[in-house]
């Protein structure tokens, strides 16, 4: 088997990559699972819990830096040298991450802080409302980037500051995404990171990876800003959620309805 590009797998990405040719991938944008207990259905940040997807999978703790290095080791063998990846993770887990990317002989690029529009209240420490994302390549000499894509050089806002200079800031201010009424997965990365990092880190017809696929966001936003897209998921119900998405080339799916023909009904019997 030769994993094809512009298809997702409904499989282990440690598996999946395997079947990805050596130094064919250009761009690596993943959030792997938490291994915290992350409470999947819980309702916080405004959720409805019937809106959730079943099925998220967590990484035990003591597993996690040696899952960490398994799966890293294979996008090292699969990442070309002008290629990078974004890796984003909480704080929890960041220890396993960064030692997993020296090891394996990364290089780290940015250590980049998304900072969002909220976080769990707390009574008791300090409000988390921010996501690590580490930016590594293999060949740093060769790591393509492009500084210009979405802001001219010499472009200035009203107050005369850099646009170009703002965006390339090391803390990103991008709100997380609301889907109210519409299916979703726990977990999802907005559209406006995955664009930004696009558009810095990969040109038109690159071929894109997301070992952990989720919801499909990085394969979605990857064929809209077109560029070839390949992913892995373990949960079926993620995996038919995102499949759904991109063969319906749709960004959101709305929430399933109920048959209102047998509701009538038992709306009838129950006045009757």
């Amino acid at each position: 088997m030769k994993a094809e590009l512009n298809k997702i797998y409904n499989m282990g990405c440690v598996e999946g990559m395997k079947f990805i040719p050596d130094n064919t991938i250009d761009l690596v944008i993943t959030d792997p699972p938490f291994a915290i207990e992350f409470k999947a259905k819980r309702s916080n940040y405004n959720r409805t819990e019937a809106n959730v997807l079943e099925g998220y999978r967590e990484i035990p703790k003591k597993q996690y830096y040696d899952f960490t290095v398994q799966w890293m080791k294979q996008v090292y063998r699969i990442l070309n040298d002008s290629g990078s990846m974004y890796i984003f993770s909480g704080w929890n887990n960041l220890k396993d991450i960064l030692v997993a990317i020296d090891e394996l002989g990364f290089i780290t690029v940015n250590h980049i802080i998304w900072k969002y529009q909220f976080g769990v209240v707390t009574k008791r420490k300090f409000v988390t409302s921010h996501y690590h994302c580490l930016y590594v390549c293999k060949n740093d000499e060769k790591r393509k980037f492009f500084p210009y894509e979405r802001f001219e050089k010499n472009l200035r806002d009203v107050c005369g500051r850099s646009l170009h200079y703002e965006d390339k800031e090391d803390v990103w201010y991008i709100k997380r995404e609301y889907w109210n009424g519409d299916q979703k997965t726990p977990t999802k990365l907005p559209a406006e990171l995955i664009r930004k990092i696009l558009t810095y880190s990969s040109k038109e017809n690159d071929a894109v990876l997301d070992p952990f696929l989720g919801s499909g966001q990085v394969a979605v936003v990857s064929r809209m800003m077109h560029r070839r897209y390949i992913g892995f998921e373990v949960v079926k119900e993620y995996y038919e959620f995102a499949k759904e998405r991109l063969e319906k080339n749709t960004y959101r799916i709305k929430e399933k309805k109920k048959n209102y023909f047998e509701e009538g009904d038992l709306f009838c019997n129950l006045k009757g």
